[in-house]
C-alpha cells in the first residue's frame, strides 16, 4: 500500500509542537500560511535545509570523484522526504536495517534497496518473497553470516525469483558479520547450494573495529576494510554479475572510500553512511572527516533543538523544557549556542549537565549574562540517529541562521 501523500496529512495534537491553530488543518494548508519558528511550541527539533542542501550535495560530489555508489542509511532519520532527496542528488539506492524499514521504503517508491543486515523473521522473509513477485523492478539485497541464517531465509522464501545477498564480515567482539574469511566463505558455499538465493557480493561495517581517530583506531579500520576487500577478491569469480562490495558508516567514510575505490572499476562499490545529511554538532562533528578538525570537504550540522527556559531555581541553574524524549543523548548531551534575541554570548561557558525525560539541566558560568524564564535557548546535538524517532513531523526551517526563520516543510517520519 502506498505511503500517502504527506502534503495531505491532517495536524493534529499527536503531531508534537505544532501551534493548536494548525490543527484539522493539511500539512500543505500550514505550510501555505507561511510559518516561522516563533510560530512553534517548545521543545522542538528541526531541519535546517540549507545545511541539508548543502550536505547532500556535497557527498554526492566527493562520492563521485572516487568512484563510489552511495547508498545512504535511511534508519537516520527514517523520513522518505529526505531520502527523495539524496536520490534525485544521483544516490545509488538507500539502505536500511530492518525488513519493516525496507516495507517503509518499497510503498515510499524506493526501488533499490539494501537491508544491511540479517532477515531470520519468518514474517519479513515472506514479505521479501511478496515484494521480489510484486514489484519486477525492485531490486533489494540482504546480508548474511551464517548457514543458519542461510537455511532459514532460502526456506522461506520458496520458489521464485531468487533474492541477491551478501556476505557479511564481521569483527571480533562487535555485532553481526562472520568472523574470518574461512567462516565468511563457507557462508558463500552455504548460498550456492540454496536456488532461492543469488551471491551478489561481500559487504562489511568498520564502526566496530575503531573508536576515535587516533592511530589505532584507525590501524584497526584500515585492516579489517582490507580483509574485506579481500573476501570480495575471492567471492567476485562465484558471481553472476557485476559484484556488490560495500562498506561505510559516518565516521569513517574517507577510509572506506581509501579501501574500495581501487575495486570500483570491476565492482560497485557503495558506501553506506547516513548521517551526513544532516550531519551534528556533536558525535560527528568531532569524528567525522567531514566535520571541524576533518580537512577538505566541511559538512553542515543540520539538525537543532529549541528548548525553553522553566526555571531558574539556583544561581547558575537554568531548567528548560527539552529532555531525553525530545533530544539525543546516546553519543553526548545538547551543546547550548544562542538564545533567541539576545547576544551570542548569552550562553558562553554554559552546558547541559543532565537530562530528565522532560526536563534539561543548564549549567551556567558565573558573571554571564542572565537567561531568564521564558527564554528560548538553541542547540546543537549529537548523534541524528537518536534524534528523528522522537518526533512525527520535524519542522525544515530555511536557514537556523536568520533569526525568525520560515519553516518551509514538515518532514513525516517513519518509526
Amino acid at each position: 500500500m502506498p505511503l500517502p501523500d504527506p502534503a495531505d496529512l491532517v495536524l493534529g495534537p499527536q503531531h508534537k509542537s505544532l501551534p493548536p491553530s494548525a490543527w484539522g488543518s493539511t500539512v500543505a494548508a500550514f505550510l501555505a500560511t507561511g510559518p516561522h519558528l516563533s510560530d512553534l511550541q517548545t521543545p522542538l527539533l528541526t531541519v535546517d535545509d540549507k545545511a541539508v542542501r548543502h550536505n547532500t550535495a556535497a557527498m554526492a560530489a566527493w562520492t563521485a570523484e572516487r568512484g563510489l555508489l552511495l547508498a545512504p542509511h535511511g534508519k537516520t532519520t527514517m523520513a522518505p522526504a529526505l531520502w527523495r532527496r539524496f536520490l534525485d542528488a544521483g544516490a545509488w539506492g538507500v539502505t536500511l536495517a530492518t525488513a519493516w524499514q525496507a516495507q517503509v521504503a518499497v510503498e515510499a517508491g524506493v526501488r533499490r534497496i539494501l537491508i544491511a543486515n540479517e532477515v531470520t523473521d519468518p514474517v519479513g522473509i515472506r514479505w521479501l518473497r511478496a515484494a521480489l513477485d510484486a514489484h519486477p523492478d525492485l531490486e533489494i539485497a540482504c546480508w548474511v553470516d551464517s548457514r543458519e541464517g542461510v537455511a532459514l531465509l532460502a526456506a522461506g522464501l520458496g520458489p521464485g525469483r531468487p533474492l541477491p545477498v551478501l556476505v557479511e564480515l564481521g569483527v571480533p567482539g562487535g555485532r553481526a558479520g562472520a568472523r574470518g574469511l574461512d567462516a565468511a566463505l563457507d557462508v558463500a558455499d552455504a548460498v550456492a547450494a540454496a536456488p532461492a538465493l543469488r551471491l551478489a557480493g561481500a559487504a562489511g561495517y568498520e564502526g566496530p573495529a575503531g573508536s576515535d581517530r587516533g592511530s589505532a583506531s584507525v590501524d584497526a579500520v584500515r585492516a579489517f576494510l582490507a580483509d574485506l576487500v579481500a573476501l570480495h577478491s575471492r567471492l567476485r569469480e562465484r558471481i553472476d554479475g557485476v559484484p556488490l562490495l560495500t562498506a561505510g558508516g559516518s565516521t569513517y567514510p574517507d577510509l572506506v572510500a581509501d579501501a574500495l575505490a581501487p575495486e570500483a572499476g570491476a565492482a560497485r562499490a557503495i558506501l553506506r553512511s547516513g548521517a551526513y545529511q544532516v550531519h551534528d554538532d556533536g558525535h560527528y562533528a568531532a569524528l567525522s572527516p567531514f566535520g571541524a578538525a576533518g580537512t577538505g570537504m566541511r559538512l553542515e550540522a543540520g539538525i537543532h533543538a529549541w528548548a525553553r527556559v522553566l526555571s531558574r531555581p539556583e544561581p547558575g541553574l537554568a531548567i528548560l523544557d527539552a529532555g531525553r524524549r525530545d533530544v539525543p543523548f546516546d553519543l553526548g548531551l545538547p551543546v547550548p549556542q544562542a538564545v533567541l534575541g539576545a547576544p551570542d554570548e548569552a550562553v558562553a561557558g554554559a552546558a547541559v549537565v543532565a537530562l530528565n525525560d522532560q526536563h534539561a539541566f543548564l549549567r551556567l558560568e558565573p558573571g554571564r549574562a542572565a537567561l531568564p524564564v521564558g527564554a528560548v535557548v538553541r542547540f546543537g546535538l549529537s548523534h541524528p540517529c537518536t534524534a528523528f524517532d522522537k518526533w512525527r513531523l520535524v519542522p525544515v526551517l530555511e536557514s537556523t541562521a536568520l533569526p525568525d526563520p520560515r519553516v518551509v516543510d514538515l518532514v513525516q517520519t517513519h518509526f
